[in-house]
């Protein structure tokens, strides 16, 4: 992949963009660290979650300005259902007031907001927030921000094929016509392609069973950096990375 530095920013992001093949279109990231950071700060876990949300505006800013048209995170896991009904609410209530106070700037740099997952079980008034902020946002032409929420890769796969099944009895199709592309007509994520690019923050090196089935081909990238400090200069290296590898996909 031949990738040459051309274009500086007011952050040190810069990279060609007139090689397709150097900017990850698609990039993942699973947002770990958050109560480590609150810990090694002596700060209570929920300031390491408020936190984690600046950061994240922030590297959606970043992942602009670097030419990455989707950016998919990690905000909520079916897992995370087991910690305490206090940290959940919590996570909830800085979500919605993420939403809310997020809503002019990502108007203003072209974020267009939408969700995956299962999120029947959210409050009724997050789960309004989600839709009004999606709603809002709709016209955002620059980057897609995708939140991840009450999600688990597993989760998705069981919900997709039991609508698939739902189907296949309704004689929508034959058992020869099942392929990969069908199935993935069924994904959460069908409207986007594939991550090019995994990043996870932390140390920690396991997808924990995110987009098993979307990331067969990504390049994944682990940091020791925890998300709250996570900054721009830490996205595009993870950038430069992807721009070194080569994606032969088996060929």
């Amino acid at each position: 992949m031949d990738c040459t530095f051309q274009r500086a920013e007011p952050t040190p992001l810069a990279t060609d963009l007139n090689n397709e093949e150097c900017v990850p279109k698609h990039v993942a990231i699973i947002m770990d660290g958050n109560r480590r950071y609150a810990k090694n700060n002596n700060l209570p876990t929920l300031q390491g979650h408020w936190k984690g949300a600046e950061t994240l505006i922030e590297i959606v800013i970043a992942a602009k300005d670097l030419g990455i048209k989707i950016l998919t995170v990690f905000g909520f896991s079916t897992e995370n259902w087991e910690r305490s009904d206090q940290e959940i609410e919590a996570l909830f209530e800085i979500l919605r007031v993420f939403l809310i106070s997020q809503r002019p700037r990502m108007l203003s740099e072209g974020v267009r907001l939408q969700s995956i997952g299962n999120i029947e079980r959210f409050p009724l008034s997050l789960s309004k927030t989600l839709q009004e902020t999606e709603q809002l946002t709709k016209g955002g032409a620059v980057i897609t921000l995708v939140l991840a929420l009450s999600y688990g890769g597993r989760d998705e796969l069981t919900r997709s094929f039991k609508n698939l099944l739902i189907d296949y009895n309704k004689n929508k199709f034959t058992l020869d016509s099942i392929d990969e592309s069908l199935i993935e007509s069924y994904l959460d994520t069908k409207r986007w392609p594939d991550p090019d690019l995994l990043i996870r923050t932390s140390g920690e090196m396991r997808v924990s069973n995110f987009l098993i089935w979307q990331m067969a081909y990504s390049e994944l990238y682990f940091t020791e950096v925890l998300w709250p400090e996570f900054l721009p200069r830490h996205l595009q290296e993870a950038v430069s990375a992807f721009q070194k590898r080569s994606r032969r996909k088996g060929k």
